[in-house]
């Protein structure tokens, strides 16, 4: 969900990511990956202005960390 919040493909988060876009697809194949890896995308991610919803009863989720046009 956040990477095509983003509008980024597998190539751009990969890059962004400093991943191989192999390593991408394995982790949306739901694969596992070692958990550096994991939080070397997490934080691509929350650097692009993702922000991870954790489960709250209606389940886990991703949103802009800030909504569009406001600054830090």
């Amino acid at each position: 969900m956040a990477r095509i919040a983003l509008g980024w493909g597998t190539r751009d988060l990969a890059k962004n990511a400093r991943v191989s876009p192999d390593t991408v697809a394995r982790l949306e194949r739901g694969e596992s990956l070692r958990a550096s890896t994991i939080a070397t995308v997490r934080s691509a991610f929350e650097e692009a202005g993702i922000e991870f919803i954790p489960e709250n009863g209606g389940g886990v989720g991703v949103r802009f960390a800030r909504p569009t046009g406001q600054k830090k």
